[in-house]
């Protein structure tokens, strides 16, 4: 078995190394009882059965001669009484010997599941949203749980059979030797008998694992996806659809999981045919030896325990190298996220963006996902205290303009300037930090209101927080609530209305109190009282703010500083509504009329 592979797994143990350690010396200790176990058929037989005395067929070592001499020395009484205590002391520091390495062994998996649990989170957070659109969610959520899982099994139960039946293995090879070292190299013939199918079985099992890995991430992200999307689901009928859509992916698992059990199972008995046979035919050799005379039956039992003792670890490395391969496929994917790197990073000797006191210049900016264009070639420049609203067809790319700001993507051309100074010459998190944004998609917590409005800034006093909310015009209902800031809105905030959704999250805007605020579609979800009501806060809060606003309402929209019309990845057109009215073949005058026709 090639164990180099499994071994590089084993770098995630090292910051435990200590306790990694002491779990591979109670090891040690454990097989080494386990040989001398083996080791106490010789007098048992030869001395307090039959009593005669033990023969070995050669020499051994003078300070093995001198034990076997003063054993054979001994009454079978005093040697039968001197057993009893030597079984019951041995059992017991193999028994503590056991729980030890039992119990250092599982926590150093724990520790290990613990650490990358937390590597492949943390990772996660530093990635660019652009990794996200490249990865399913369920994909990412299976990484971190069953691809987990596979390498808690490796470290928990393979490295523990790995080193613990490597030292059996050991143990009783230097036994074999040392009763008849040359029916051992006969012996060892067996070992390429055994390692060949475990070879070429675990390759198997390996190209199996990710193959029932990838089908297990497909069903996380269609459980992500049937959940999150459980209203739909229900609107359309299509449940009877999801259920046989779910059943395919779930045989499909079932049928690659089948296939890896029955290759695992049939290498125990496969390895157990060969030492059988094997032991069989040296059973007859050994027989012949000891009818001759040549040495005593115990010294015969003795080898032959040995022997087939060796065959027990030998299976249990076959199942190490099941659970290896599964691991190290799951480590593959693993690793994959862990070596991933963000597209988006702070440049080396970022300064931090202190407070933003002037304009925001957006000069050539070209953007595109992957071989799509989305911007080309845009320029504008948004003086502080102004309101930008973007409008255009959608996937016009009104959304990714705004993205350039936090820097949630780069562009592959141009730059996006706060006071004159490239963005990308700022830190990420203090340029965030300046910037307030409500999106179209309302992301909320399962948290209470308090949480959910005071995310994004820690120590946030109450009177601040309800302060935020009566702005948004979010107390009235939140004091309705059951428990009113204390209440859990739950997952994505579903015991919320649409519109309360949304309010919430302008709430938690105006609490972070930023001189940039982006509304991506922020009242879409309002009703037109609720609407007018918060836009007039919104009209309050743009004092010496830049706020920019994408909004499909045009009307809604008349009283912003410029409007910057986007068609196909250009600006079309920009200035304020009277501006763009007055131009009477317009793309912005025809996109108002259109909309205020469709609403009479």
């Amino acid at each position: 078995m090639i164990f180099g592979d499994y071994f590089s797994m084993l770098r995630f143990t090292k910051p435990h190394r200590k306790v990694f350690a002491l779990a591979v010396f109670f090891m040690l200790c454990t097989a080494l009882f386990d040989c001398v176990s083996i080791g106490m058929i010789l007098p048992m037989i030869d001395k307090i059965i039959i009593g005669k005395e033990m023969v070995f067929p050669y020499k051994l070592p003078a300070s093995a001669e001198a034990a076997v001499q003063y054993v054979n020395a001994m009454s079978r009484w005093t040697l039968l009484y001197i057993m009893g205590y030597v079984v019951a002391i041995l059992f017991l520091l193999k028994g503590l010997f056991t729980f030890l390495h039992t119990y250092f062994m599982s926590k150093v998996g724990q520790l290990v599941v613990r650490d990358i649990r937390n590597g492949i989170y943390a990772k996660l957070q530093e990635m660019s949203l652009e990794y996200f659109t490249r990865k399913r969610g369920g994909e990412l959520i299976s990484r971190i749980t069953n691809d987990v899982r596979f390498v808690e099994n490796a470290v928990s139960y393979g490295v523990t059979d790995l080193f613990y039946q490597s030292f059996q293995v050991i143990f009783f090879a230097v036994m074999v030797f040392v009763v008849h070292w040359k029916l051992a190299f006969l012996s060892f013939a067996l070992v390429p008998l055994i390692s060949f199918p475990i070879v070429r079985v675990g390759r198997k099992i390996r190209k199996l694992s990710i193959q029932t890995q990838e089908k297990m991430a497909d069903i996380n992200s269609l459980l992500v996806e049937t959940i999150n999307g459980v209203r739909i689901v229900r609107a359309f009928s299509m449940e009877e659809a999801e259920v046989s859509k779910f059943k395919a992916q779930n045989h499909d698992f079932f049928k690659f999981t089948m296939k890896t059990i029955k290759r695992t199972a049939l290498l125990a008995p496969l390895t157990e045919f060969f030492g059988a046979a094997f032991g069989g035919f040296i059973l007859v050799i050994v027989g012949r030896r000891v009818i001759s005379g040549e040495f005593s039956f115990g010294v015969f039992a003795l080898f032959l325990g040995a022997l087939f003792s060796m065959i027990r670890p030998f299976k249990k490395l076959s199942q190490v190298n099941s659970i290896n391969q599964q691991a190290l496929a799951a480590n593959d994917r693993i690793y994959e996220v862990l070596n991933s790197q963000p597209s988006v990073v702070d440049k080396k000797g970022a300064a931090s963006l202190d407070k933003v006191k002037g304009s925001i210049v957006f000069e050539g900016v070209t953007f595109s996902y992957e071989n799509d264009i989305i911007l080309k070639d845009v320029s504008f420049e948004a003086r502080q205290g102004e309101i930008i609203a973007i409008v255009g067809p959608s996937g016009v790319g009104k959304s990714t303009m705004v993205d350039l700001i936090p820097r949630f993507y780069d562009p592959q051309k141009g730059r996006v300037l706060i006071d004159g100074q490239d963005i990308r010459g700022f830190n990420i998190k203090s340029l965030r930090s300046h910037i307030g944004i409500v999106t179209q998609e309302t992301i909320l917590f399962n948290d209470s209101v308090r949480g959910n409005i005071s995310y994004g800034r820690k120590g946030a006093s109450e009177e601040d927080i309800i302060k935020a909310a009566k702005e948004a015009f979010a107390h009235d209902f939140i004091m309705k609530l059951p428990q009113g800031y204390d209440t859990f809105i739950g997952d994505r905030g579903v015991k919320l209305s649409g519109g309360e959704r949304q309010r919430i999250a302008i709430a938690r805007a105006i609490l972070k109190n930023p001189p940039i605020l982006i509304l991506d579609e922020a009242t879409s979800q309002l009703d037109a009282e609720s609407e007018r009501l918060v836009q007039e806060t919104l009209n309050k809060l743009i004092k010496g703010r830049t706020v920019f606003i994408i909004g499909h309402r045009l009307s809604s929209l008349r009283n912003a500083t410029k409007i910057i019309v986007l068609a196909g990845g250009r600006i079309a057109e920009q200035g304020t509504h009277e501006e763009l009215m007055a131009k009477v073949l317009g793309s912005y005058r025809k996109l108002y009329e259109t909309q205020v026709l469709s609403l009479t």
